[in-house]
């Protein structure tokens, strides 16, 4: 689901970021939370985010419910673990080139499988078909019944995954595209037993 941009809802959002329980990355977040929280608590009443350069704030923010049903193979679908959930929340600045995220899975169980870096993404592709990873996020870590992962990552990036053109799948990808078209791209997370996805869900 895409959730209009407010201050309202990338408080919300960034706070969730900034209030998560730790987990261990794969991928090094590259952004530095702790000056954005600060210049977010000072000017975040102000409704005046877009005329000051010097403030982070999210174009667009995701709450993106993904399902074992909307795993698809191609366009065939495949289910995912019966019974698992995720929730992936996302917050883009564009002139940045930076996407926040706060991932949460339960009932996921197993180890995590991808020839990515690593198995958790978003893709680029419709609703109902397949497509190249675009950004490669942390694995959420814990038990099976709260797996989490959040931070920030922000381009040039890289999925470990290489293309029909032999590059990268994430090689000039920019989150402006999604922002302009979040319909196209979808989210989920592989395990061995399920390498196609454990769970689905499309950001448009």
């Amino acid at each position: 689901m895409h959730l209009p941009t407010t201050t309202t809802t990338s408080s919300l959002l960034l706070s969730l970021l900034l209030s998560s329980s730790s987990a261990t990355p794969l991928i090094k977040p590259t952004v530095d939370l702790k000056p954005w929280k600060q210049a977010w608590e000072h000017k975040w009443s102000t409704n005046d985010w877009h005329a000051d350069k010097n403030v982070f704030y999210f174009d667009a923010t995701y709450a993106v419910k993904a399902t074992p049903d909307q795993v698809r193979n191609g366009t065939t679908p495949v289910p995912g673990q019966p019974g698992a959930k995720g929730l992936f929340k996302y917050g883009v600045n564009v002139a940045e080139n930076t996407i926040c995220y706060n991932i949460t899975l339960s009932g996921v169980s197993g180890t995590y499988s991808s020839p990515a870096l690593t198995a958790t993404h978003i893709h680029e592709a419709a609703r109902g078909a397949s497509g190249p990873p675009r950004i490669a996020f942390p694995n959420p870590q814990g038990p099976d019944e709260r797996r989490v992962s959040y931070g920030c990552l922000t381009g040039p990036f890289t999925t470990g995954l290489k293309g029909e053109d032999g590059r990268d799948t994430g090689d000039g990808f920019h989150v402006g595209q999604i922002v302009k078209g979040p319909e196209g791209f979808f989210t989920d997370a592989h395990t061995v037993e399920f390498p196609v996805g454990a769970v689905r869900g499309q950001l448009g």
